[in-house]
């Protein structure tokens, strides 16, 4: 018994921190903000602006939770479960699309020669700017609802996952983070589209995969 335990809090952590890169990785305000912060200041500026996206983020995956496990009893039956995991398939694609078509160079702002400013202060910015995105929580639900993350009754491990969300958008950052500081003389608007595409294909293959497992029963999270 304490063996699959074990196993089950391996399957949701892998669960959470897919979650938190996958909210994390496409090119909005805040991707676009980051990389030029990173570009401008520094790494680290660059890094703390998406720490502060990865409290807002949690707040958001938080309130998406909380939200699914007053409805958790829809998904008893397997018929239930069935439709909500292909809807989240389905809102993943879209996403994706969406992704792959946006040119995030256009809410590049012009005037990057400013004072670096304290690194608590990129941090708050950070935070503010993906905070005043609520369509995020779009993007949670259908990632809550495609890999069955959310356990009612269970607050220690869905602590545990939250954390696990943390976890993965601060991995997606600071390899991104890296990533710019290491090429920051060959990076350019055009490395911006690039990664947004990756990123776009990469998220539309796997909503491709997810809807055709789970419609031929292929695939399941279902635990506990």
């Amino acid at each position: 018994m304490p063996f699959a335990f074990h196993i089950d809090l391996m399957e949701l952590a892998l669960k959470g921190i897919l979650i938190g890169i996958i909210a994390s990785a496409p090119m909005g305000p805040v991707g676009v903000l980051t990389i030029q912060r990173t570009l401008n200041k520094g790494r680290w500026y660059g890094m703390i602006t998406g720490v502060g996206a990865a409290v807002s983020d949690i707040i958001y995956a938080l309130i998406t939770g909380l939200g699914m496990s007053f409805v958790m009893d829809l998904i008893t039956s397997p018929q239930n479960k069935f439709v909500l995991q292909l809807s989240g398939s389905i809102l993943l694609l879209i996403f994706g699309v969406y992704c792959f078509r946006s040119d995030p160079t256009k809410k590049i702002h012009t005037s990057g020669k400013k004072k670096k400013g304290s690194l608590l202060n990129n941090g708050v910015t950070g935070f503010l700017v993906t905070f005043s995105n609520p369509l995020i929580i779009f993007l949670f639900m259908a990632c809550f609802a495609q890999f069955a993350f959310v356990v009612p009754d269970h607050p220690v491990e869905m602590t545990f996952g939250y954390l696990c969300i943390v976890f993965g958008a601060l991995l997606w950052w600071y390899g991104l983070t890296w990533l710019i500081d290491m090429v920051r003389e060959k990076f350019s608007n055009n490395g911006i589209i690039l990664i947004n595409r990756v990123i776009g294909s990469i998220v539309i293959i796997f909503s491709v995969v997810m809807f055709i497992g789970t419609t031929f029963n292929l695939y399941t999270f279902s635990y506990w």
